[in-house]
């Protein structure tokens, strides 16, 4: 499976980004996708929101209503509408794509900064 992200950027706190991410290559039918950021200062990723094919949904306790997942399924694509952003959203949001194996995008650069 092949991860293909867009979106990211820089941004004023308070405004709004949208990313994208795009899966090719052997997609099953059911599957779960979505983002997971690397933050400075944090070891890990964290789950920032999840969609499966089933549309159920998980966001992480930061995002507090701020940001929206969505998923077109015939296109295999996962939208990610990030509102509200504060300077402590910045970092590398990588897409996520799991079935019986994980895969990875290479992740794309979140800046929130006046």
């Amino acid at each position: 499976v092949q991860l293909v992200e867009s979106g990211g950027g820089l941004v004023q706190p308070g405004g709004s980004l949208r990313l994208s991410c795009k899966a090719s290559g052997g997609i099953s039918l059911v599957y779960v996708m979505g983002w997971y950021r690397q933050v400075p200062d944090n070891g890990g990723r964290e789950l920032v929101a999840t969609i499966a094919t089933t549309d159920v949904i998980q966001y992480g306790d930061f995002v507090n209503g701020r940001f929206i997942i969505s998923r077109d399924g015939a296109k295999n694509t996962v939208n990610l509408e990030m509102n509200n952003l504060e300077p402590g959203d910045t970092g590398v949001y990588y897409c996520h794509f799991r079935n019986w194996r994980e895969y990875w995008g290479q992740g794309t650069q979140v800046n929130v900064s006046s």
